[in-house]
């Protein structure tokens, strides 16, 4: 006995027209949104990825930096290498893996993602700004439970625990004082004793 398909072919076309149309609306919000976060650091959105990315799994394979951004493992190894040209990333083998290729950020690849923390201005972001009259009449900002559901059944289990493990170290690494974002107190002592013994 064949199985009947669930849903029309029709309701297909129209639930992948939505996602299409309002994913590209939102995703050129944020671009732009990023791009002129970024411009005074000479980063590009890829290249900022790659830092932020490095920065949260502290030695992260190309392959880890091309799933969790979602970008061509091509793509995540060349613009690497441009952060690695600019002193803010080192490239290593590991002893018990010499097929993979890892990224840890250099001291100064640190303080750059952490430059560009400190320069983020929410009022100019167009998301945060969207999402703000929905925060207001609920009191909290969308959760974004099915299309995190979405994303683990097309990208894999692997790729939400990630993505919620580089927020909760996000909440747990920084702090925000005087509408600012910096490093909690033991992250800054940690970079100061490095410093001196570099």
């Amino acid at each position: 006995m064949e199985q009947n398909e669930p849903y029309s072919l029709k309701q297909s076309v129209i639930f992948n027209h939505k996602v299409a149309q309002l994913s590209k609306a939102l995703w050129k919000s944020v671009e732009r949104d990023w791009q002129t976060w970024i411009k005074p650091f000479d980063l590009n959105i890829n290249e900022h990825h790659i830092l932020w990315i490095a920065y949260h799994l502290d030695g992260a394979s190309i392959s880890d930096i091309a799933k969790f951004g979602v970008m061509h493992v091509s793509t995540a190894f060349n613009f690497s290498k441009k952060l690695e040209e600019r002193g803010f990333l080192t490239f290593s083998k590991k002893e018990n893996d010499k097929r993979n290729t890892y990224v840890c950020l250099t001291q100064e690849g640190k303080d750059m993602f952490l430059k560009t923390l400190e320069a983020y201005e929410p009022s100019t972001y167009g998301v945060y700004g969207g999402a703000l009259p929905i925060k207001e009449l609920y009191g909290k900002f969308p959760e974004f439970s099915e299309i995190m559901s979405m994303l683990r059944h097309i990208y894999g289990p692997d790729f939400i625990d990630m993505f919620e493990q580089t927020l909760q170290k996000f909440e747990e690494d920084f702090t925000e004082e005087g509408g600012r974002l910096s490093p909690r107190q033991t992250l800054l002592e940690e970079n100061e004793a490095k410093k001196e013994t570099s």
